[in-house]
């Protein structure tokens, strides 16, 4: 089975984002008809999300204050743990494709800017259209009095994917543009596993969408996997995790959450979160599922 998000907020996903969420999920899911693996999965169905345009992520990577899109990816693989992520990297059209050469090329978990960069040419992960890469010369001046997430809802968000495959694994991925007035250099939690990402065989599997500060502080991905781990439903492990995280330091966030015998839940405290699942031939993407009001 496999669950896709395309971000949470106050602003409902246009009929595009779904159509590209569904494409996302019939993409990962034959894969795993075909006996891919859960890996294979979610860095596919990623991708999908990360060349449509249609959401913060690749194509759609909003830019920091200088003008410059820096995007954030991480992948990992519940089987033994292993992940790999990039942060600030510019001009790739799919950096999840570039986490999972740091993860299976490399001996590092997280590579940064350029050197990520040079990684994914290396590997021949395709470039950012022109018309996507270029620096817009408005934004090239910026200043510390304008930091800040942005009030207005934004119509575009961070991708993710989690996925089971035949033989019982699990796995994560996610992918970001950041978030709206970003100083140059500012990454979030997608890339940072046990943040915005983590799969465990043993526990299940678990990908982030929100404001990254507050995710990373409440390092919100493992508690929930380590409650999967104690044996708390997706729902109860990832409500009672946002919830706490909104009470604590008023963090709004989403979560996919897919448990290691295939239970799932998908979990968010704002209005609205871009998201489906598919497992046979029952697939659903909706603009909502389970909003968490308390807390």
């Amino acid at each position: 089975m496999i669950l896709v998000h395309g971000g949470c907020g106050g602003a409902q996903p246009t009929a595009r984002q779904l159509a590209a969420i569904r494409e996302a999920l019939n993409e990962g899911y034959a894969l795993l008809e075909t006996g891919g693996s859960a890996v294979d999965a979610v860095e596919r169905a990623v991708a999908v999300l990360e060349m449509s345009g249609r959401f913060n992520a690749g194509k759609g990577a909003k830019r920091q204050m200088d003008g410059v899109a820096r995007m954030d990816a991480s992948l990992m693989d519940g089987r033994d743990l292993a992940a790999g992520a990039v942060a600030s990297i510019e001009g790739i059209l799919t950096p999840i494709r570039a986490a999972r050469c740091v993860m299976e090329r490399t001996p590092h978990v997280l590579l940064v800017g350029e050197s990520a960069r040079r990684l994914a040419r290396l590997h021949r992960i395709a470039p950012l259209p022109p018309e996507h890469s270029k620096e817009r010369s408005k934004a090239s001046r910026f200043s510390a009095r304008g930091i800040g997430t942005c009030k207005a809802p934004s119509k575009l968000g961070t991708v993710g994917a989690v996925a089971r495959d035949a033989d019982g694994h699990v796995a994560a991925a996610t992918s970001t543009g950041g978030i709206t007035r970003m100083l140059p250099g500012r990454v979030g939690d997608s890339p940072l596993i046990g943040a915005g990402t983590y799969a465990d065989d043993a526990a299940g599997a678990v990908s982030m969408t929100g404001t990254g500060e507050t995710i990373i502080r409440m390092g919100v991905a493992k508690e929930i996997a380590m409650a999967l781990e104690d044996g708390r439903s997706p729902e109860t492990a990832g409500g009672r995790a946002l919830a706490r995280m909104r009470r604590r330091i008023g963090g709004d966030a989403g979560a996919i959450v897919l448990s290691a015998d295939g239970a799932f839940a998908i979990l968010h405290t704002t209005p609205y979160m871009a998201s489906g699942y598919r497992a046979g031939r029952i697939a659903r993407a909706a603009s909502c599922f389970h909003r968490i009001r308390e807390g």
